[in-house]
């Protein structure tokens, strides 16, 4: 009997432990996890007059909602070139890829806050693949000459993340120099979405380019 009794009393306490861990969970839900389905850039293989046409439909030239969007040039530009064209709109983002025929080197972002950031943003990302340089292998020297010359302050600016009213974004668009400007709705949270920038060599579909040319010392 002692023995049946126990098996009670460890069953009671189970089942009260068990009603504890719900009461828990409904009162302590689980953080949902961020949701990260906007991006902004083309689709991997995605036509490239259909990615502009997407991005010039994302545009609405009399909104005065602030956006998110992503810039991309006609070609790579310097970091101060690249505030030069966008104006008044403010940069959060720097996207580096040094161009190097028939090689594909790393795309880098740097976040900024203005005028002198942005100036600074090609040492920043010159730092970035430092770490690399010392492998031997192709693309430690890969790194190794994309580092060198964005630490000479190249013309490799691919692309920039703004932010700023449609209207403005709409009007940034028609820069010279300017290939497309892509905006995402006003509810966009920073962090929260993905960027992938149209390259300026990408002329028909977003792919890979050759990576079997030879890699210059610098």
């Amino acid at each position: 009997m002692p023995d049946r009794t126990a098996g009670v009393v460890a069953a009671t306490c189970a089942a009260g432990l068990a009603a504890a861990v719900l009461v828990l969970g409904a009162t302590n839900p689980p953080t949902p996890k961020a949701i990260t389905t906007d991006r902004l850039g083309p689709d991997s293989g995605e036509l490239v007059a259909d990615y502009l046409a997407r991005a010039a439909e994302s545009l609405d030239g009399s909104s005065q909602e602030t956006s998110w969007g992503l810039v991309a040039f006609d070609t790579e530009v310097t970091a101060t070139a690249a505030d030069d064209l966008t104006g008044d709109v403010p940069i959060s983002q720097l996207w580096f890829r040094v161009p190097v025929e028939r090689v594909q080197t790393p795309i880098v972002a740097v976040g900024v806050a203005g005028a002198e950031s942005i100036a600074r943003a090609p040492g920043y990302a010159a730092a970035r693949l430092y770490g690399t340089t010392g492998e031997w292998d192709r693309q430690g020297r890969i790194d190794a000459v994309s580092a060198y010359r964005l630490a000479q302050d190249c013309a490799c600016v691919v692309g920039a993340t703004v932010r700023g009213p449609q209207s403005e974004l709409a009007a940034l668009a028609e820069v010279p120099g300017v290939r497309a400007v892509e905006a995402l709705p006003a509810d966009a949270v920073f962090g929260r979405f993905a960027v992938r920038p149209l390259l300026p060599e990408q002329t028909v579909a977003v792919t890979p380019g050759p990576d079997d040319g030879e890699v210059p010392e610098r």
